[in-house]
């Protein structure tokens, strides 16, 4: 249950980081950081299906952190193809961690919609390779991670991939072939659009599902 949002910036690359936490009701188990699709068609951190699979962490304990990239909000500097953002996100990771320890300390899942799903999967990649502390679980919605890709990608075994089955940005065959490439299962939800329009409910107990074996 949500007790409360606090507004905290951190900082990037390129400057201020601007965020929002969602705060858990009681001490939290972890934490979330949840990405947003693309900057330069209106992505931002209250997109419906962030915010969707941040109150599924919440409700699960954990405190969701919701950036805007960069140009969005009060994030400073301007759209970089996942490249600055992916570095913006790694920065983020460092601060919150020496800043909230015991929820750093806890569970760690990392999630992304659409554009957020590159960002997420290759932030997961740096850190593999730079043997920092890996996400439990990672969570991709809406899969576009290819289009924005600027290194090799490697992403766990367990990483729960959810998609449309009539996605009109991102077609379903796209997101098979990245499915397909790493060897991830996907759920593919009947009838639903890219931005899962009247499918939030399903998006939302699907999440829940994956959370409840973090």
């Amino acid at each position: 249950m949500l007790a409360r949002t606090e507004k905290i910036s951190f900082q990037g690359l390129a400057g201020a980081i601007d965020c929002v936490l969602d705060l858990p009701m009681g001490a939290p188990r972890g934490w979330a950081l949840v990405l947003h699709p693309h900057p330069l068609h209106g992505g931002a951190r209250e997109n419906k299906i962030v915010t969707t699979i941040a109150r599924a962490c919440v409700q699960h304990g954990l405190i969701a952190v919701r950036p805007n990239f960069r140009g969005v909000g009060d994030s400073a500097g301007e759209f970089d193809r996942a490249v600055g953002e992916t570095a913006d996100m790694q920065e983020l990771v460092r601060q919150f961690t020496s800043a909230y320890p015991d929820a750093a300390a806890g569970k760690w899942v990392l999630a992304g919609f659409s554009f957020g799903t590159s960002v997420a999967a290759q932030l997961y990649s740096e850190l593999a390779e730079a043997a920092d502390k890996l996400p439990d679980a990672l969570l991709l919605a809406g899969s576009a991670v290819d289009r924005f890709k600027f290194r090799d990608v490697v992403v766990p075994e367990t990483t729960f991939l959810v998609h449309g089955e009539t996605d009109e940005v991102v077609p379903l065959s796209e997101a098979m072939d990245f499915a397909r490439r790493h060897g991830l299962p996907m759920v593919v939800v009947p009838e639903a659009s890219h931005f899962f329009h009247g499918k939030l409910i399903a998006l939302r107990l699907l999440i829940e599902q994956r959370l409840a074996s973090v």
